[in-house]
């Protein structure tokens, strides 16, 4: 039965109107996305079918262009819809930050952190340089390593706080582990990043660890 046959309070686009996104389920959403099914499936039973190839939501945002386009019923097209949405979302997340104070908006800072750092096969350092009100000013990634080490040049991250006029930062690296319990270098670095910032009057807000759908906060576990 094709979707258009359901009752309106289930089809989704409608579901999502009366009800927020909230109340819709994966495949919902993503049968929305994918607008329509194929011969003998609705959207929704495609949707469903893709979620169980994938082995869930996740997996399927995750899958390079190759796998993704795979998936029966998908394609490229439905890719680059897929990439572009993901990059507004990351945007969107940037521009809330870029208006208000990180401290009044965690889950924000969370959000944005994690959609930008989760998906490296690297170790990638980066942060957050915000302004005497914790507005952020901008992201970058700063340094790179390898799969379970990335060098961090306390000097050059000092110069680029200076270069951006900062008044505080907060840090991020991922384990592509997918394990978000900092180790002990982790903890060693981030001592020496404050006391080299402290110098300069530069506040060390936080320090994020993110693994695969978790992050971990030194500010939450008191070690800054």
């Amino acid at each position: 039965m094709s979707i258009k046959q359901w009752p309106l309070a289930e089809r989704p686009r409608e579901k999502l109107l009366r009800h927020g996104c909230a109340a819709l389920s994966d495949a919902e959403l993503l049968a929305i996305f994918l607008r329509v099914g194929v011969a003998g499936r609705s959207a929704v039973d495609l949707a469903r079918d893709r979620l169980i190839e994938f082995d869930g939501l996740r997996p399927l945002l995750d899958a390079d262009r190759a796998r993704f386009c795979a998936g029966h019923g998908l394609g490229e097209a439905a890719y680059v819809t897929l990439q572009a949405a993901l990059e507004l979302a990351r945007r969107h997340y940037e521009a809330q930050l870029m208006r208000s104070s990180a401290f009044d908006s965690p889950g924000a800072v969370r959000q944005f952190l994690h959609a930008q750092m989760r998906d490296f096969d690297h170790e990638v350092f980066a942060a957050m340089f915000l302004d005497n009100q914790h507005r952020m000013l901008r992201f970058e990634r700063l340094f790179s390593g390898t799969l379970d080490a990335a060098a961090v040049y306390p000097r050059e991250v000092v110069k680029r706080t200076l270069a951006l006029g900062a008044g505080a930062v907060i840090f991020a690296h991922n384990h592509p582990s997918g394990v978000s319990e900092p180790s002990e270098a982790d903890r060693r670095i981030t001592h020496r990043l404050r006391e080299a910032l402290g110098l300069v009057d530069v506040r060390v807000l936080d320090h994020f660890v993110i693994g695969d759908g978790e992050m971990t906060s030194f500010a939450e576990r008191g070690w800054l």
